[in-house]
């Protein structure tokens, strides 16, 4: 083992809880969580996991003071994504994390469902709980790293259990490239050959540093919606908060009779649509119902021609009435 890589401990300290789901079929390799205990010697192992479209993802963000911060002097760059500015330099932001293997479990109805850890460092934590659109940023990323670690492609229709983490985030050994710590950190070693986080016992997916333009891809911006009184139409809330007048130009909103699709490009992508089933876990997702939830699907037709919007600036949403 090279001597600038560090094996160190992991206990992640759960932070919080994302829901995707597999936007298509997937097969991915067997690790040693998905051994069953009739097969100790791991005999199994080459057996690769089909892993079936629709099929839900719970991912535990988690932190722990052995991940290495994020590196100084990626501020700007990070802010300038936020607020979908052009970044005035060529330079990227790397945020280290360590993304755990896929393991089994269910979810509150009983229906099979897949968990996996991302874990950052424990000085991020602090600024998602402050900043909406830091922890969108902080979101965008762990879906990018597990997709890259496993081969998945997840849906950016998430939502937020109330759930600190989808069963115990897994302690474990990983390698660590010292030069990915601060020159200050007890962890630090200046051996530039290794650049990569490897976690021991786990297939790695090889990926070169994203940019911060690259990792804050569209994801998808909370909203609601209520009927009129006369129940004649829907009127939806779609909270836009980094929308600014340079996005207007390039973004779409189209309504159909049964969909609502908010395209604005690297920032917002929204996908409404009134046929598929509410999920009835008690969650705060990014598609907030109001009341009458479960009539939703059930609500006639929305009025293509007489529909409008208007983007309230102040408020900092979008207003459609369909």
């Amino acid at each position: 083992m090279s001597s600038s890589i560090d094996s160190l401990a992991l206990n992640p300290v759960p932070g919080f809880c994302v829901k995707s789901n597999v936007l298509q079929l997937a097969v991915v390799p067997r690790t040693a969580i998905d051994l069953p205990p009739s097969d100790p010697l791991g005999a199994l192992s080459n057996t690769p996991i089909t892993i079936p479209k629709g099929l839900k993802v719970f991912i535990n963000i988690a932190w722990d003071i052995n991940v290495p911060p994020p590196p100084a002097g990626g501020e700007i760059a990070i802010q300038e994504a936020i607020r979908g500015q052009e970044s005035k330099s060529n330079t990227g932001c790397f945020i280290p994390a360590v993304v755990s293997d896929l393991r089994h479990d269910k979810d509150k109805a009983g229906k099979p469902a897949l968990v996996v850890d991302c874990v950052f460092n424990t000085s991020i934590k602090p600024r998602t709980l402050k900043e909406a659109d830091f922890k969108a940023f902080i979101i965008e990323l762990a879906l990018q790293r597990v997709e890259s670690h496993t081969s998945l492609l997840l849906s950016r229709q998430i939502g937020t259990p109330n759930i600190a983490s989808k069963g115990k985030p897994m302690s474990r050994q990983v390698h660590v490239p010292g030069l990915l710590f601060p020159p200050s950190h007890p962890h630090h070693k200046s051996d530039t050959r290794t650049t990569l986080i490897q976690e021991l016992a786990s297939p790695v997916a090889t990926a070169s540093t994203p940019t911060v333009k690259e990792i804050l891809k569209s994801v998808a911006p909370t909203w609601s919606w209520t009927p009129t009184k006369d129940q004649r139409k829907i009127r939806f809330m779609i909270n836009v908060p980094n929308l600014t007048h340079a996005h207007i130009s390039n973004s779409t909103l189209d309504v159909e009779p049964r969909r609502v699709i908010l395209h604005v490009p690297s920032l917002y992508d929204l996908d409404i649509n009134l046929d598929v089933e509410q999920d009835t876990e008690s969650t705060a997702t990014h598609g907030r119902l109001g009341e009458g939830a479960t009539g939703f699907k059930r609500f006639r037709d929305l009025d293509v021609d007489g529909a409008k919007a208007e983007w309230r600036v102040a408020e900092k949403v979008i207003v459609l009435l369909a």
